[in-house]
């Protein structure tokens, strides 16, 4: 099963952010025991260490970070194709249309995010942590 992992489900588990982490770790934890093929946009990833160098106040910690997450968790490239295609989506948030462009490109079934209403216009489908636990433990 691929999915795209939105930056904030990430960052709730990079950062240990209650009361997300939980849910988060334990769908990375999936990614890492390979039952799912976990994404990441490349353009989050620069985001995640930003928030997380910010966060940390470290830039050490923070690239150890993005080193833990990408030893379970694969990137989706973005191109000058996929951005014109994400602008052309006209969503009112251009990074959850690039988010969205990335999925698609490598043909995620799920979009997983706190925020699935930023996706109301997706046609990948979009749920939150809890509920894409919910769906693969029943």
């Amino acid at each position: 099963m691929k999915l795209l992992i939105d930056t904030n489900v990430i960052l709730d588990y990079l950062l240990n952010r209650e009361p997300f982490f939980e849910n988060s770790a334990r769908i990375a934890l999936l990614s890492e025991k390979g039952y799912t093929q976990s994404y990441i946009s490349a353009c989050a990833v620069t985001d995640i260490f930003y928030i997380a160098k910010k966060e940390l106040k470290s830039h050490d910690v923070a690239i150890e970070l993005i080193k833990k997450m990408l030893s379970t968790i694969r990137i989706a490239s973005i191109t000058e194709i996929d951005i014109y295609e994400a602008i052309d989506l006209k969503w009112s948030d251009f990074e959850d249309s690039v988010q969205y462009v990335a999925g698609k490109s490598v043909s995620v079934e799920y979009i997983i995010t706190r925020n699935p209403k930023d996706f109301s216009e997706s046609k990948i489908k979009v749920i939150s942590p809890e509920e894409f636990l919910d769906l693969i433990i029943s």
